[in-house]
């Protein structure tokens, strides 16, 4: 990189264009230190923000927080939540026992420490993780939390009858009760990342939902009704609408919350949101927000709030059936038995590749929210990828070239069709002017290659849900391409890669909820992932981490758009310390008006 682009980048940084973390991450990827890059901004004059001091005298008496989110939770069962807004509903509520900071460094919620080998939490041979209990934490109902509780969580989702998202958290372990207020955690091989999923799943009370495990965990008359352990107590909850809460007065951090009462609104869009806290100031927070970029810029300058972006391991990607939707199999589509018509031939894949033009997308849509990446796992850097830059070319010209020597010949309508099959594909993803802008660029580029695309954009409560019965969700996949975000809570790269393991594919048996959306399945990627979970050497680990995000990417199913930040409004007395390695929420004790 040549000095005048290093300048250029830290004037975006000054100015706000560009995240601090973003700034160093790219000067690493030059292979400048941490520390120098930080030093670099120091020597230009753009120190650090430090936030205010929070020295709370009290709880409460911050008043009312008002909160947007334009994909409102339509469920408040954190075992059943699919996508963000789901699991941002939960946390306003329900508690891990740990979760992991803005730098990535894991810290204890429900735990009362995290495990060591100083404190004998954790066994030298990684087999097992000794966890401690907060002393004194209740539910808000007043009933006690205790070891019973972790158990049961581990229980509930663990029963197939449940069907839960979190069944694969809690893989490959078994729990012990030692006493009251201490869990010793099994693995069934050692384990590198001890943290795993399971401890940052949002916990149940076992009182109130024992008797609906299983075959009747849908029945719980507290699904909707939350109890949990966290700052705010339930007060109503209207799908997709609006979630209130009021201050827990029994909250185990002291002279915590702020806030004396919680309103969570959904609806809209993303544009709307931003506009509701930086331009009116009618709302103090907005999350999810995927907003063109001029847009950005112009109410940010109304001056009544912020941008805030995190960088963590979010990937927008577009991803082609490996199944065919238009095939079913005991009436269920995208079946994990059927192969896809067209996808089926490499050369289709590989052309429809050439058609993404990443670095046009970060230009002219996605702006600060993205940077255009040809791999899956892009943070932490000791898990991204060399190898896959090629995958990057975008070029018209080759995508014909390829299906010229495919045998993909352009019909009289202009369309390429092979053995009577043509390749007029249906393109769905979740409606959002950046996501549809996106699309759009895809769909005219594929039309100079001879690909007829039909773009369909499905409502985000909809696209995004675990409604069974409905046929528009991305865990169904009813079409041959789909786009979205995929994320992962976790700097460890093991949850976020589940998504590609056979095991977890998506069907009506496990309700569409298994982590495998585009079905893809691949021996040597299951076998590469069952080493990685065990391997306890960091370099090898990361290897195969490496080695598994090229298997993906070079099969051409899914192809990486860009690494994204996340990005919130923040109003401008609002400090609200957030992380992309976890919910938006659970940080709601700590937010308050300065």
């Amino acid at each position: 990189m040549k000095p005048a682009d290093i300048h250029r980048l830290i004037d975006a940084v000054r100015d706000g264009r560009l995240p601090r973390r973003a700034f160093i991450e790219r000067m690493a990827r030059c292979g400048l230190s941490v520390p120098m890059a930080g030093m670099l901004l120091l020597n230009a004059g753009v120190a650090q923000a430090q936030p205010a001091p929070y020295a709370p005298t009290k709880r409460g008496g911050g008043g009312a927080l008002r909160i947007l989110e334009w994909q409102g939770p339509t469920l408040l069962n954190p075992h059943f939540a699919t996508g963000a807004k789901d699991n941002i509903g939960s946390r306003v509520f329900y508690e891990p026992l740990a979760q992991f900071d803005a730098e990535g460094q894991l810290e204890p919620v429900l735990a009362a420490e995290l495990p060591s080998r100083a404190n004998g939490g954790l066994a030298a041979d990684g087999k097992s993780v000794l966890w401690k209990l907060k002393q004194g934490v209740t539910w808000h109902d007043g009933q006690p939390f205790t070891a019973d509780d972790v158990i049961f969580n581990w229980r509930y989702a663990t029963d197939p009858a449940t069907a839960s998202v979190t069944l694969g958290s809690y893989g490959n372990l078994t729990m012990e009760k030692v006493d009251t207020h201490t869990v010793r955690v099994v693995f069934a091989k050692p384990s590198p990342f001890w943290p795993g999923q399971y401890s940052q799943v949002f916990l149940v009370p076992r009182h109130l939902f024992a008797a609906f495990s299983g075959a009747k965990s849908r029945e719980a008359p507290n699904n909707n009704r939350p109890v949990g352990t966290g700052p705010y107590r339930f007060v109503e909850f209207r799908p997709g609408d609006l979630l209130r809460g009021e201050l827990n007065p029994n909250y185990h951090q002291p002279l915590r919350p702020h806030f004396d009462t919680l309103e969570m609104k959904g609806g809209g869009d993303a544009v709307s949101a931003a506009r509701a806290v930086l331009q009116t100031g009618e709302y103090d927070f907005a999350s999810s927000l995927v907003i063109p970029e001029d847009v950005a810029t112009r109410l940010e300058a109304a001056g009544k709030g912020r941008l805030q972006f995190e960088t963590g391991s979010a990937t927008t990607a577009i991803y082609l059936n490996f199944t065919d939707p238009n095939t079913a199999i005991d009436g269920e589509r995208s079946h994990a038995s059927t192969r896809h018509p067209v996808f089926s031939d490499p050369a289709v894949r590989r052309a429809f590749g050439h058609l993404v033009d990443r670095a046009g997308l970060q230009r002219f849509v996605y702006g600060r929210q993205g940077q255009a990446t040809t791999n899956f796992i892009n943070n932490p850097v000791r898990f991204r990828s060399p190898n896959t830059t090629a995958r990057g070319d975008y070029s018209i010209d080759k995508a014909k070239a390829l299906l010229d020597a495919a045998g993909w010949k352009p019909g009289a309508d202009g369309v390429r069709e092979k053995n009577g099959r043509k390749l007029s594909l249906l393109f769905q993803g979740s409606v959002g002017a950046v996501g549809q802008n996106m699309q759009a660029v895809v769909k005219q580029a594929a039309q100079q290659a001879g690909i007829a695309l039909e773009l369909k954009a499905v409502v985000p409560s909809v696209f995004f849900s675990s409604d069974v019965g409905n046929p528009d969700t991305y865990g169904k996949f009813n079409a041959d391409i789909q786009t979205y975000n995929w994320t992962s809570n976790s700097p460890d790269p093991e949850y976020l890669m589940q998504c590609f393991l056979g095991s977890e594919v998506a069907t009506r048996a496990n309700k569409w909820l298994g982590q495998n959306l585009v079905r893809w399945q691949n021996a040597e990627f299951d076998a590469a992932f069952r080493a990685a979970e065990t391997e306890l050497d960091p370099a090898r680990r990361a290897a195969l981490f490496i080695r598994m995000n090229d298997l993906v990417v070079n099969d051409g199913y899914v192809i990486p758009i860009l690494a994204r930040s996340s990005v919130r409004a923040v109003a401008k007395n609002l400090v609200a310390p957030t992380s992309a390695w976890r919910n938006d929420m659970a940080s709601l004790a700590h937010w308050y008006r300065a």
